[in-house]
């Protein structure tokens, strides 16, 4: 443990509960195309995806897309009407339901499809949308959604789809909302020949086709979330290898441009084998075996696609050769390999019901960075990256976005959100504990869509304390506590300065060289009961607390 003097900290740290105000935007507005994207509307609700065939050609050339996917589905509720989506760019051709051709109206993005009589609850039907055009083309990939298409060292073809935040319906029609997730899906992509198509799950069948493509299907029998399911098209090679983990043998396959074949040899033995033992021992077995693990050679960052993890870190340690810690551990490692592959466990096991939640994902999985440093190099060098990653918060707003209107929250879900799971780990004081509670979570939750409150709600009954307002601080609220102190006729007096009313999170002090032990303070004064303590000898634990100081 590394303790930091409060006095040395008080000028600055007392500004950082105060500070964020004034970084605050206005608040965002939202459109009706917001609500339907984001809501879960009767007409969203009322029909349950059970799988998915999308079956599609990809006419690199022109950058067009054509062909059809199947909804199967068992409805919840009588119903006559249903909304997917898809984006207004791309033309819904027709939609079959029991060999015929059925009405449909679009607004926004969004597709109703009226049936010809009513569908009952509990039924199961089926239906399937034809549509073409082209995609929207993305610029910044993975940060704004679309298809990249772009060429390899030899000039061939190398295209990929990243829509994380916007949606998949960027490219193809389903029901867009995580909420609701297949059971199992068959992806079926004809791409030209000479080309290869990577996507999730397992390649069941090749086919070559009449008119110069070639059809590859795959097939993937885990739930899966919308904006996994991908494409990645190119002159990939492959080799494989095999990790004997907590469920047994799992099959690791790669598939990277010939050109980029020797290094990605080393740097994924370097580190995929390291990366599933350290996330298997803290977040329980892999969760997709039957599905296999994949990397595959993508012309963007990475992106945490289901059993077909995209990765574009240039083969270099660090995030593109970076500590994004200033730590010196982040260097060590190549980031999008392991933070890439974490979200299997938080983000594709374990999904939010609606994007506002997803801290769930990044918090969890930044977190698992740091996880991963201490299994390779002790829980001293795991905490050191931990205080580095604060270095990258902003506190300019509330980590959990607005609700029902397809809207994140700051992009603090990321290393805060890292932050607040450690101060979780350090207030329940008790790793083992700890370390059963992450495993709990991915068995708990296993291959589901969850909310906030549920998260939390679990963590609070395994760990027998009340971590809400914890919680609430740090996701709800932009600014970080302030811990107050005063002495006074020989007295130590403490409360918190916090958002949150009942606000008493843990933290831990000492007098300079002594015993150091937990305080609670509550968001009134209370006296402490620590020997010796002065203002000239107080140290308070900055460094596993991201929290401000103020002593006076």
């Amino acid at each position: 443990m590394r303790f930091f003097s409060s006095l040395l900290l008080a000028g600055l740290m007392s500004l950082a509960h105060l500070a964020p105000a004034q970084l605050m935007q206005p608040k965002a507005t939202f459109t009706r195309a917001d609500s339907l994207r984001g809501a879960l509307t009767p007409l969203r609700t009322c029909y349950d995806i059970n799988y998915y065939h999308l079956n599609v050609k990809l006419d690199v050339a022109r950058k067009f897309i054509s062909g059809s996917n199947l909804f199967r589905f068992t409805a919840t509720q009588d119903f006559t009407r249903l909304q997917f989506d898809l984006f207004a760019n791309l033309a819904v051709e027709k939609v079959e339901y029991q060999g015929k051709t059925v009405p449909y109206t679009r607004e926004a993005n969004a597709v109703f499809v009226t049936f010809p009589a009513p569908i009952r609850k509990g039924s199961r039907g089926e239906f399937t949308v034809y549509y073409s055009g082209q995609p929207t083309v993305a610029q910044h990939a993975p940060w704004d959604g679309g298809l990249v298409f772009t060429q390899d060292a030899k000039g061939k073809p190398w295209v990929a789809t990243a829509c994380q935040g916007v949606g998949a319906s960027i490219w193809w029609p389903t029901k867009d909302h995580q909420a609701d997730e297949v059971d199992s899906m068959q992806i079926s992509v004809s791409v030209p020949k000479g080309l290869k198509d990577i996507s999730n799950g397992r390649l069941r069948k090749t086919t070559t086709l009449k008119d110069g493509y070639t059809r590859f299907d795959w097939f993937v029998r885990n739930p899966i979330n919308n904006y996994d399911v991908a494409l990645n098209v190119g002159d990939y090679t492959h080799f494989s290898d095999i990790y004997n983990g907590e469920k047994g043998k799992l099959t690791l396959d790669y598939w990277v441009l010939p050109e980029n074949l020797e290094k990605a040899k080393k740097q994924f033995a370097d580190n995929v084998k390291p990366m599933l033992k350290s996330m298997e021992a803290w977040f329980g077995p892999y969760p997709f075996y039957e599905d296999g693990y994949k990397l595959v050679d993508a012309p963007h960052l990475g992106m945490e696609h289901q059993s077909a993890v995209a990765y574009g870190n240039k083969y270099l340690n660090g995030y593109l050769g970076k500590d994004r810690s200033n730590s010196g551990w982040g260097l060590k490692w190549d980031f999008i390999i392991i933070h890439e592959s974490g979200h299997e466990w938080f983000g594709n096991n374990i999904t939010s019901k609606d994007i506002a939640d997803m801290w769930i994902h990044e918090s969890f999985t930044t977190y698992s960075e740091a996880l991963f440093v201490e299994t390779q190099f002790g829980k001293q060098a795991g905490q050191e990256y931990i205080h580095g990653q604060r270095r990258n918060t902003r506190n300019d707003g509330p980590i959990i976005g607005p609700y029902n209107v397809n809207k994140e929250g700051s992009g603090d879900m990321y290393d805060k959100g890292s932050n607040l799971l450690n101060m979780v780990r350090i207030v329940i004081n008790d790793d083992a504990k700890w370390r059963q509670i992450l495993r709990g979570l991915s068995q708990t939750f296993y291959h589901q869509t969850v909310t906030t409150e549920q998260v939390v709600g679990y963590i609070n009954q395994q760990s027998g304390r009340n971590l809400t307002p914890i919680f609430d601080q740090y996701l709800r609220y932009p600014g970080i506590p302030t811990l107050e102190l005063r002495f006074e006729d020989g007295k130590a007096l403490a409360r918190w300065i916090a958002d949150v009313p009942s606000f008493d999170m843990p933290v831990r002090i000492r007098a300079k060289g002594g015993e150091c032990r937990f305080i609670t303070p509550t968001t009134s004064f209370q006296a402490l009961e620590v020997p010796g303590l002065t203002k000239e000898n107080l140290e308070v634990d900055t460094f596993n607390s991201f929290i401000g100081v103020l002593v006076e």
